[in-house]
């Protein structure tokens, strides 16, 4: 199967922040709950059901309002999401170095393969629904041994996955956070992975972090 190079998704390859903070103020709007979208955006991250949780909406409508954010989710956010400085050059990097791309992320699959084929993002694998060490599960799976990402998280899941973790300042995260959390490098954005990359051998993932 060769090497694989995981990435995460919101805000390590794209940026969906403005479309984000619309959805999730529509959301809100036809619901009539407080639902903060600048808020939302600016901590990509976290799975949906958890981030209604922490707005106060109530546990008997989470369900229903995670399904209307997915079905309102393709017309409002993908339009309006860009791809981030280095996201097409770090993928092509781990194929010109005879690897496979893995992207895990906690979005909802359907609506992360949408942004991957609207912005021709040179993806192999998608793995949507997967938080934090969670993520480990489709990172030992796919033989990722290096998984790039901008929260705490991700960092997380590379560690649980014995994957290196490599941390990106672009989302909401700093790099003393991503350093201490156990990122074993912290780039300003995925610009600075090619030159990384073609240090590192791409074989022998480490023991993941009990």
């Amino acid at each position: 199967m060769g090497t694989a190079v995981g990435f995460d998704l919101d805000m390590t390859l794209i940026d969906p922040r403005p479309g984000m903070v619309a959805v999730m103020n529509a959301l809100g709007e036809e619901a009539g709950l407080p639902l903060d979208g600048e808020h939302f955006a600016a901590n990509l991250g976290p799975p949906l059901d958890m981030v209604l949780r922490d707005f106060g909406a109530p546990e008997d409508r989470i369900g229903a309002l995670v399904d209307r954010f997915r079905q309102l989710y393709p017309e409002i956010v993908i339009p309006e999401t860009v791809a981030l400085p280095g996201a097409h050059e770090a993928l092509a990097a781990v194929h010109e170095a005879g690897g496979r791309t893995v992207v895990v992320t906690g979005k909802y699959g359907p609506n992360a393969a949408l942004h991957v084929k609207a912005l021709g993002l040179a993806v192999d694998v998608l793995v949507g629904e997967l938080w934090s060490d969670g993520k480990a599960v489709a990172l030992r799976e796919h033989g990722a041994t290096i998984y790039a990402g901008d929260h705490l998280g991700d960092v997380r899941g590379a560690l649980a996955a014995g994957a290196v973790p490599v941390g990106v300042t672009t989302g909401p995260c700093s790099r003393a956070e991503l350093l201490e959390a156990g990122a074993e490098v912290v780039f300003e954005s995925l610009a600075e992975f090619p030159a990384w990359l073609s240090r590192q051998p791409l074989s022998g993932a480490r023991e993941p972090v009990r």
